[in-house]
């Protein structure tokens, strides 16, 4: 079995797009993470759910004592307001990683860039580097045939 047998197609979610965007995807979706593409749909990134909770929080962050004196009645204020900020400006690019295969991997190939990238969801690409679907970790798990315990 190989990559392009495994990828699914997904909604794309490009740097430009606000945070919004990227958390509703996810959510709708049921997905572990997300793929980020540039307008060519080339994967710039692959964000772990955690990352992208992380845009929304990304000027707290660094400071829990901030986030702790702001009242309800601003934080609910606060979700809107940052919801509308671009996956751009709020990703600090050392924390996002790149993690593709070409559509010919092979299961294993796959299985590795999970687990070296620490990443659950891979963008699988053609020759030229766009994106052609995803693999997320729970399909290649149920994909893999494991023999019975």
């Amino acid at each position: 079995m190989r990559a392009r047998d495994l990828a699914v197609k997904l909604p794309l979610v490009r740097l430009d797009d606000p945070v919004a965007k990227a958390v509703r995807v996810m959510a709708d979706e049921g997905l572990p993470g997300l793929v980020i593409v540039d307008h060519k749909d080339i994967p710039r990134f692959v964000l772990r759910g955690t990352q992208v909770l992380r845009l929304l929080v990304s000027q707290y962050s660094d400071d829990p004592a901030l986030a702790r004196a702001v009242d309800e009645a601003s934080a609910d204020l606060f979700w809107s307001e940052v919801g509308a900020r671009s996956i751009d400006d709020c990703l600090a690019p050392e924390e996002a990683r790149r993690a593709t295969v070409p559509r010919d991997a092979t299961v294993l190939e796959v299985a590795i860039t999970m687990s070296r990238l620490r990443t659950p969801i891979v963008a699988v690409v053609n020759d030229e580097g766009q994106i052609r679907g995803c693999i997320t970790l729970n399909r290649l798990l149920t994909a893999t045939e494991l023999p019975e315990p």
